[in-house]
């Protein structure tokens, strides 16, 4: 091979090696960039305020669609010692749950019954405006409600007006409110949406037990963890 050709050769090979190196580190940045995305997205969003504990639920009188085609607002679902407000969704796998986590949907019929047993009214809100074509329209809703068996009605927020007012940010975020409609717990629903089986701390049950005996709840405000709810 003469010098000429051993040159050009050699100098294939090292632009070869340093395109396949280069090649190697933008992938690992665009990775890095995606799975930043996805966390970002796993997150409460810091420019949403939620209500202050003690502060008066807004929208009370705000008509929503329920999934058996009637309307209704926070005050027609209150009960004698309040109301349990949950923003869900049919897609968020903090919700519906995947193959490593269940997901909390699986306990928002026991919920349901807990809180008629207490006298308390609970209601699901699908504020999703920016997936109505992807998986959460109001007859995804339907649909999903009539598949999932959910006991409580399930609403959708159009424009998400309800949840920019109560200032949720996740799928689920937790919103109780007494029989004045004064916000008295807000947040998450347990200590676990892993598995439900492994559950320690019912945030939640205890909060709703003590609203309806009457009693101070003890931790009335619990860090919310969800995909975010996805606006327009």
């Amino acid at each position: 091979m003469s010098k000429i050709l051993r040159y050009h050769f050699e100098l294939s090979i090292l632009y070869s090696f340093k395109f396949v190196k280069n090649y190697i580190k933008m992938k690992k940045i665009f990775s890095l960039f995606i799975m930043g995305l996805f966390l970002m997205s796993l997150t409460p969003n810091p420019k949403i305020e939620s209500i202050k504990i003690g502060a008066k639920a807004p929208l009370t009188d705000y008509n929503m669609r329920e999934v058996s085609g009637n309307e209704f607002s926070l005050n027609d679902l209150k009960q004698k010692n309040g109301l349990l407000v949950i923003f869900s969704c049919n897609t968020c796998p903090f919700v519906i749950g995947n193959k490593s986590m269940d997901g909390w949907e699986n306990r928002y019929n026991d919920l349901y019954e807990f809180c008629k047993k207490q006298e308390i009214g609970m209601v699901l809100v699908n504020s999703n405006e920016a997936k109505r074509n992807l998986g959460d329209s109001y007859a995804d809703m339907q649909k999903h409600s009539t598949n999932k068996k959910y006991d409580s009605p399930y609403l959708l927020d159009k424009n998400h007006q309800l949840a920019d007012a109560f200032g949720a940010s996740t799928t689920p975020h937790v919103f109780l409110l007494n029989n004045s409609m004064n916000l008295v717990y807000k947040g998450a629903i347990d200590d676990n949406c892993g598995s439900k089986k492994e559950v320690k701390e019912e945030w939640l049950k205890d909060a709703l037990e003590s609203l309806a005996k009457g009693e101070e709840i003890k931790n009335p405000e619990t860090r919310n963890t969800g995909c975010s709810i996805k606006r327009i």
